[in-house]
């Protein structure tokens, strides 16, 4: 299927389907009279492209990544590197969490305040 047709079929704006044919991940997105042209497996990868994208990883990470994935030799070091996102998403909850509870009891020092003059 074309550029083109992908877009459309599945909804990917044609800017994400160039950037993802200049990483040159995938052997079997062939040329063909010009056109770039995709298949199944090719928009799998872009699937699992745009979620790493969507997860916050840079594009030097998802094109470490996916040639770690496409190679199939190093599974765990596909993992480590998920694992690291998770924590940094997790110590980002965790200071929201923090500031939140601060927010809070800011809040609830101004209501006991207003309490006491009244």
């Amino acid at each position: 299927m074309t550029i083109e047709e992908a877009s459309r079929r599945y909804c990917i704006p044609i800017k994400i389907l160039k950037e993802y044919e200049s990483m040159e991940l995938c052997s079997t997105v062939k040329r063909v009279m010009g056109a770039w042209q995709y298949d199944d497996q090719d928009i799998e990868r872009l699937s699992m492209i745009m979620t790493l994208h969507e997860i916050g990883f840079s594009r030097d990470d998802i094109d470490e990544y996916m040639r770690l994935l496409i190679s199939g030799e190093n599974s765990d070091e596909c993992i480590i590197m998920l694992s690291r996102k998770r924590k940094r998403a997790l110590d980002k909850i965790h200071l929201l969490e923090k500031q939140i509870d601060n927010i809070d009891y800011l809040r609830n020092e101004i209501k006991n305040q207003k309490g006491s003059e009244g």
